[in-house]
């Protein structure tokens, strides 16, 4: 057992029975404490009924009473409010700075042995899987589940949006350059996305804007910068294009991006960084601005509208300059749209709200995901057997709640987690409720 998961108990009460100290006090919990994230106690502020007297001040948590030594607590001024000492095994008493003894609770006997094999399946699964909980939490109320996904996609908009906030810091308060940013690191997806943000940054959008007549020259600026244009082309467009670049590179002393940086292998050739850049020229040549125009409209269609490119005539049968294809028209689909809503459009919608405290466009954001469908990748397949999501904003959800908690074993942090426990100790209660026992054998319910 780990000292995490008695406090655990501790603090969400999933003991059982009439509590006694060592001494045989009665102990009565009125408040379990607040969590300390600091040095010192466990729980600082409780309020306990000792022998029937009132106590407030602090509750140290060990999983052996010896720990208290071990640690030298006794020597230290901090924990001289302890009023106290929660183990799970041991009776030694415990003695602070000032020679005052703190009462001992052995919390062993009323830990219901559901609870502790529960909690035992979630931190050592008896299968190799990266969800831990999909057997004990397939029990729980899809009222429980769908409350925990309603707090993991705000947790996740929450998450996202401390990138929106740095691009937001580095573009000095600029909305429109913030979500050109947020964009264009999207258009390359996982294995491209530091390339494109990198490329947006080294491409002011006042730059851009100074050529939005002609995609032409959007599309030559933004090759270039990517510096896939250091070359001697066969074909005349890639000529062009870097014929436009070196007038441009000249006028504005532009520095072009290490063209290694960008990653072909292993990729559907339609998500090139090739087509992506043409696409993106397609979405800056636009007369709109960019951030308003997503900002003032509720219409999905609208939306993915504003999000449906295509890549210029060249790329018709091209994916790379100078090697000819089978010719297809490289157009961007309502999927493509889709995920940049997901991971771009609704974070910025929900910082913007927070900037402005305006609750209303981080509810329209929440809202925005929850009329998109889900997203389908590994993560949906691994929570496949406990829920299979209905729109993004759910698959957001477990998203978040696989990097923040699954993939980390972190289980006690996860209200998933919490439910289960909590319905094992609820069960356990029935039980001895309804099958007498002796005092020492089994704790009684309170």
């Amino acid at each position: 057992m780990k000292e995490v998961f008695l406090q655990y108990v501790w603090q969400h009460r999933l003991y059982l029975g009439d509590l006694r100290t060592s001494d045989g006090s009665p102990v009565v919990v009125d408040y379990p404490g607040e969590p300390n994230r600091h040095a010192g106690p466990d729980f600082l502020n409780a309020r306990l009924r000792i022998g029937g007297v009132l106590w407030a001040g602090n509750v140290e948590v060990h999983v052996d009473a010896s720990d208290w030594v071990a640690h030298h607590h006794e020597t230290d001024d901090n924990y001289n409010n302890v009023v106290l000492h929660v183990v799970f095994r041991g009776d030694l008493p415990a003695r602070l700075h000032n020679g005052r003894l703190v009462p001992t609770l052995c919390l062993e006997p009323y830990v219901p042995s559901e609870v502790l094999a529960a909690y035992e399946s979630l931190v050592h699964p008896s299968s190799d899987t990266d969800v831990a909980c999909l057997s004990s939490a397939a029990a729980l109320p899809s009222l429980t589940i769908q409350q925990c996904l309603d707090r993991y996609v705000v947790e996740r908009l929450e998450r996202k949006s401390d990138d929106v906030q740095r691009l937001l810091t580095d573009s000095m308060g600029s909305w429109e350059t913030c979500c050109y940013q947020m964009v264009a690191r999207y258009f390359g997806g996982q294995a491209n996305g530091f390339a494109f943000e990198l490329l947006a940054k080294m491409t002011p959008l006042s730059l851009v804007a100074k050529f939005r007549d002609s995609r032409f020259r959007v599309e030559a600026l933004l090759m270039g910068q990517a510096g896939l244009l250091q070359a001697d082309f066969h074909d005349e467009y890639p000529n062009r294009l870097r014929r436009e670049y070196e007038y441009m590179q000249k006028a504005y002393t532009l520095h072009p991006m290490a063209s290694h940086l960008w990653r072909f292998a292993r990729m559907r050739p339609v998500g090139f960084p090739t087509i992506r850049i043409s696409q993106l020229s397609h979405l800056l040549s636009q007369p709109h601005h960019l951030f308003a125009a997503l900002r003032d409209t509720d219409s999905l269609d609208t939306l993915r509208s504003l999000f449906c490119l295509s890549a210029s005539d060249y790329w018709n049968d091209h994916y790379t300059f100078d090697k000819p294809s089978r010719p297809s028209h490289k157009t961007t689909g309502t999927m493509f749209a889709d995920l940049l809503i997901i991971n771009a459009w609704a974070p910025l919608l929900f910082q913007y709200g927070v900037q402005h405290g305006d609750q209303a466009s981080k509810d329209r954001a929440v809202e925005l995901l929850r009329r998109l469908p889900p997203e389908t990748n590994h993560i949906m397949t691994l929570f496949r057997p406990l829920v299979s999501p209905d729109n993004a904003a759910q698959s957001q959800a477990l998203v978040q709640m696989y990097n923040e908690h699954c993939s980390q074993r972190d289980c006690l942090q996860c209200p998933i987690c919490y439910g289960v426990l909590r319905g094992r100790r609820r069960a356990s209660s029935r039980h001895a409720s309804s099958t007498p026992t002796s005092r020492e054998k089994q704790p009684l319910t309170s």
